[in-house]
């Protein structure tokens, strides 16, 4: 099936207005207990990242990867996250971070094994922890949305500041 053959996927925020504000309140709930609890912005926008690497949504990482360049992440990290283990271009927190965030994306393949969840116990307080299920929860969402729906990545802009 060629591109031009495709159908016209559902436009969720059309269709069930009042399911796409309650998930951006979702997101929103999830991005101030992550304020609250001083989740570093960075570590939030690598756990988007990986997750939507490791879903395989486009529109996700085409947006998130302008977000977190916004926020002056660099290219050496954004190329590497993909290898993050390989590299040494990740901290300690944000090493757990994304090994919890695989886990939980995955939480299909063995749950979230004890050794992952108490790695982030070292370097993350209760708080924190549960601001990044909630992240990587969100951001899985998310991406199950924008890949069913067939969004289209690039003309994404990251908000001015």
């Amino acid at each position: 099936m060629s591109n031009s053959d495709q159908i016209s996927r559902v436009a969720l925020k059309k269709i069930t207005p009042d399911v796409s504000s309650a998930m951006g309140s979702l997101h929103a709930a999830a991005v101030s207990a992550a304020q609250d609890a001083k989740v570093e912005p960075e570590i939030l926008e690598l756990v988007r990242i990986r997750a939507s690497q490791l879903n395989g949504c486009g529109f996700c990482l085409d947006m998130h990867t302008k977000d977190a360049r916004a926020q002056g992440e660099t290219e050496q990290r954004i190329y590497a996250l993909n290898a993050w283990r390989e590299t040494p271009f990740f901290t300690e927190r944000e090493r757990a971070a994304l090994a919890l965030t695989e886990a939980v994306t995955f939480v299909h393949d063995g749950h979230v094994p004890e050794a992952v969840y108490a790695e982030a116990a070292e370097v993350f307080d209760e708080a924190q922890i549960a601001a990044l299920i909630w992240a990587a929860t969100v951001i899985n969402a998310y991406n199950r949305i924008a890949i069913a729906t067939r969004m289209v990545p690039g003309a994404y802009q990251p908000a001015q500041k």
